[in-house]
C-alpha cells in the first residue's frame, strides 16, 4: 500500500488541506479561510490528526504557502514566512509549528513553486524537464522547473515584481503593489483590474479595453521569462485567467514583442500548446504539495 501525505496549500484567503497520495487519490480535502497564523495553523493541525484517526498514519506533510518566505536550510528561520503585507502573518514560523504538533518531516516551498510542481509530476508539464507556471490572481508569482527540478537561487523566484513597459499616458493608473507601484502584480493582479476599472475581472465584458491592456502587460512578462529562462512550457493559472479570452490575446503579444527572433516551432505554429492552461487546473498547488511530502519523507 502507498504512504499516505499531508498536503497544504496555505493561501492569504484560504488554506486548503489534503491527505492522499495523488491527485487521482485524495482520501479528504477541506477549505478553512485564513484567519490569524495561530488559528489557521491550528485548524490545520486539527485536519491532519482527524484524518490520520480516519485513514491512517501520514508519512510527511508538503507545504505550498504564500510569501515571501524563507527556502534557505541553513537559516535560522527556514520554513518562516518573511515579509509579506499579509496583516499578521510576517515572520511566521510554519515549518516549525507545524513539525513539532505532528511530529513529521515537512517539505517547505512557495504556492507557485509548488503548483509548478505538481504541473511537472502530474499535469501539463509531464515529460518535460523545464516550465514555467505563473499564477494571475489576487497578486502575480511565478515558479520554474529547471532540469527537472524546482528553480531556487538567493530565494525563490518573485515574478510577479519584475517590472514592465508601463505609458502613462495610456494608462494612468499607478499601481496597487504596496513595495514597487506598477511592478507586473502592481498594473496586472486582480485588484489592480478592480482598482483601474471599479469593477472585479470577473465582471468585465470581453470587449472590454482593460483585456488588451491586461495581454500587453503579460504579454511583456512571458517574453522576459522565454528570453531569459527558455522554458519548454508556460502554463498561467489564477482567477484573472479564467478569462479565457485572454490566452489568444497573450499568445498574440507575445509574438508581436519576439519578432520572430527565436526560430522554436513552439513559439510560432505551436503557441496554442506552448502558452496553455494547467492541466491539473485548481488542484495544481494541493497536488505540488502532495508531491514535496512525498520529497520530504524519503
Amino acid at each position: 500500500m502507498s504512504p499516505l501525505y499531508g498536503a497544504v496549500e496555505a493561501g492569504g484567503t484560504k488554506f486548503v488541506l489534503a491527505v492522499g497520495t495523488g491527485p487521482d487519490d485524495l482520501r479528504a480535502q477541506i477549505r478553512i479561510d485564513t484567519g490569524t497564523p495561530e488559528a489557521t495553523l491550528e485548524q490545520t493541525c486539527a485536519f491532519f490528526h482527524a484524518a490520520t484517526d480516519e485513514h491512517g498514519p501520514l508519512a510527511a506533510v508538503g507545504v505550498g504557502c504564500f510569501g515571501p518566505v524563507d527556502l534557505d536550510r541553513s537559516s535560522p528561520t527556514y520554513g518562516w514566512i518573511t515579509t509579506t503585507p499579509k496583516s499578521g502573518w510576517a515572520n511566521t514560523d510554519i515549518v516549525g509549528h507545524l513539525a513539532a504538533t505532528l511530529n513529521l518531516p515537512v517539505g517547505f516551498d512557495t504556492d507557485v513553486n509548488c503548483a509548478a510542481l505538481g504541473e511537472a509530476r502530474w499535469g501539463a508539464g509531464v515529460g518535460l524537464h523545464s516550465l514555467l507556471y505563473l499564477t494571475i490572481g489576487t497578486g502575480i508569482g511565478g515558479g520554474a522547473i529547471a532540469d527537472g527540478d524546482i528553480l531556487h537561487g538567493r530565494m525563490h523566484p518573485e515574478m510577479g515584481h519584475i517590472p514592465v513597459p508601463h505609458s502613462l499616458d495610456r494608462d494612468p493608473y499607478e499601481g496597487c503593489c504596496p513595495y514597487h507601484g506598477d511592478c507586473l502584480e502592481g498594473l496586472a493582479s486582480g485588484p489592480a483590474l478592480r482598482d483601474r476599472w471599479g469593477t472585479p475581472a470577473d465582471e468585465l465584458p470581453a470587449d472590454h479595453a482593460a483585456w488588451s491592456l491586461q495581454a500587453e502587460y503579460l504579454g511583456s512578462a512571458l517574453t522576459t521569462f522565454i528570453l531569459t529562462l527558455s522554458p519548454q512550457r508556460i502554463l498561467l493559472g489564477g482567477g484573472v485567467m479564467e478569462q479565457e479570452h485572454l490566452f489568444p490575446r497573450i499568445r498574440a503579444e507575445v509574438a508581436r514583442i519576439l519578432q520572430g527572433y527565436l526560430k522554436q516551432p513552439e513559439l510560432h505554429e505551436e503557441l496554442d500548446a506552448f502558452i496553455a492552461p494547467p492541466g491539473l487546473g485548481p488542484r495544481a498547488g494541493i497536488c505540488g504539495a502532495l508531491a514535496l511530502a512525498q520529497s520530504a519523507a524519503t
